[in-house]
C-alpha cells in the first residue's frame, strides 16, 4: 500500500525488531546460543544434511532457510514484484558466493549473526563488524569507478519458481527423512527447534524482508553513499531487541572468551568480513537478501546462493572453517586467496578503473 506502515522508517524498525524477537526465541526453542538465524551458519547445515560435507555436528536442513525464500516469494506475489530474471554475469555471482562462505565460515557467522553476537555479549563481533565495514568501504570505491556485473534479462516464468519449488521439495524431504540425508546427534547441528516453529519464523522474516528490503550490507552503504539510514536502523532495530532479549532470559554473557560457536581471534576475524562485505557490496546484497532476491525469482541470486552452498562444503572437506578453537591454517590461506580473487573480480569488472589504466598506457606510449 502507498505510503503504508512498511513504506517507512517504521516498517522496518518493526521488522528489524521481530528478527531480533524471534532469534531470540529461536535460541529459547532449541536453536544454539547467538545463533537464533545465521544465514551462512544454516545453508552450511544444509549442506551437511545433503551429503556435501561429513563434518557430523553440523548437518541439519535448516526449515529457516525454506522458510526465508517461501515468504519472500509469497510477498513478491503478492505485491506483483516476482519476476524471472538472470543472467547478470551467473558464474562471477557463484565464486563471489563461495567467497562470501568462507569468510564467513572464518568469523563463525553471517553479517546478521554478527548483529546476533554482538547483541549476546560477544565482543569478538566488534573485529568483525570493522572487517565487514571496511569490506564495504572498499566494495563502494569500485561501485564509484562503475563496478557493473552487466544487466539481467526477463526468463521465462518457470525459471523463476523452480528456486521455490526446491525449497519446497527440500521441506518435504526434511518431514520424510530419507536414509540419504545426514542429520546431526550432537553439536550445533543437532540443536533447533521444532519444524514448524523453525519454518514459521523463517516465513515471517522471509516476508516482511522482502517488504522492506532488509540487509546489512546495504544499510552501511547507503549510509555512507547517500547518508540514508533506513537499512541500517532495521539491524539496529535487531542488535536492541536481541540485547533486551538475552538480557530478559539471562543468556547475556558479554567478554572476548568463552562466547558460544566463536573464537577470539581478532585478526581473522575482521580478515574473514571484509571477504564478506566486500563480496555482499559486488553481489548487490549480503547472504539474507541473496535468498530474499531468490525467493523473487531473481536466478542471479541463485547462483550466489549455490555458490554459498558449495563455499560450505569446500570450507568442512577441506578443513577451513573455523572452530572454537581458533582459525584454521587452511581457511587463513582460502581467505587471502578469497581476497585477491575478489578484488581481480572487482577489477576486471570496473570500467572506470580499466580505461583510466588504458589512458595511462595510451600517455607512456606517446
Amino acid at each position: 500500500m502507498k505510503n503504508g506502515f512498511f513504506e517507512g522508517k517504521k516498517g522496518i524498525v518493526f521488522t528489524g525488531a521481530l528478527v531480533g524477537i524471534l532469534a531470540v526465541l529461536l535460541v529459547q526453542a532449541g536453536s544454539p546460543q547467538n545463533m537464533g538465524m545465521c544465514i551462512a551458519c544454516f545453508i552450511r547445515d544444509i549442506a551437511g544434511a545433503l551429503g556435501l560435507h561429513q563434518a557430523a555436528v553440523v548437518q541439519y536442513v535448516r526449515p529457516e532457510i525454506i522458510g526465508i525464500v517461501l515468504g519472500a516469494s509469497l510477498m513478491a506475489l503478492g505485491r506483483r514484484e516476482f519476476g524471472a530474471k538472470g543472467g547478470s554475469s551467473p558464474l562471477t555471482r557463484f565464486v563471489l558466493g563461495f567467497f562470501v562462505m568462507i569468510g564467513a565460515l572464518m568469523f563463525l557467522g553471517c553479517p546478521l549473526r554478527m548483529i546476533l553476537r554482538l547483541g549476546g555479549g560477544d565482543l569478538n563481533a566488534l573485529f568483525g563488524l570493522a572487517g565487514f565495514v571496511t569490506g564495504i568501504i572498499i566494495g563502494i570505491f569500485f561501485l564509484n569507478r562503475g563496478f557493473n556485473l552487466k544487466r539481467n534479462y526477463k526468463l521465462p516464468k518457470l525459471e523463476g519458481y523452480l528456486f521455490p519449488l526446491l525449497m519446497i521439495g527440500l521441506f518435504v524431504l526434511l518431514i520424510a527423512r530419507p536414509a540419504f540425508l545426514y542429520f546431526s546427534t550432537k553439536g550445533p547441528g543437532s540443536l533447533h527447534p521444532a519444524i514448524w516453529i523453525s519454518l514459521g519464523a523463517g516465513l515471517l522474516v522471509g516476508l516482511l524482508a522482502q517488504r522492506t528490503r532488509l540487509c546489512m550490507a546495504g544499510g552501511i552503504r547507503d549510509l555512507i553513499l547517500f547518508k540514508d539510514t533506513y537499512l541500517l536502523s532495521g539491524f539496529l532495530a535487531i542488535f536492541v531487541f536481541v540485547t533486551f532479549g538475552n538480557l530478559f532470559f539471562d543468556t547475556y554473557k558479554v567478554g572476548l572468551l568463552e562466547q558460544p560457536i566463536a573464537h577470539a581471534d581478532g585478526l581473522w576475524n575482521f580478515l574473514g568480513m571484509i571477504l564478506v562485505g566486500w563480496g555482499s557490496i559486488l553481489l548487490g546484497g549480503c547472504p539474507l537478501r541473496q535468498l530474499v532476491l531468490s525467493g523473487e525469482g531473481n536466478t542471479d541470486a541463485v547462483m550466489a546462493f549455490l555458490g554459498m552452498l558449495v563455499g560450505a562444503a569446500f570450507a568442512h572437506n577441506f578443513a577451513l572453517a573455523s572452530s572454537a578453537a581458533g582459525p584454521a591454517a587452511n581457511g587463513k590461506i582460502a581467505v587471502l586467496i578469497g581476497l585477491v580473487i575478489v578484488a581481480l573480480i572487482a577489477y576486471c569488472n570496473t570500467e572506470g578503473l580499466k580505461i583510466a589504466k588504458e589512458g595511462e598506457v595510451k600517455v607512456e606510449a606517446n
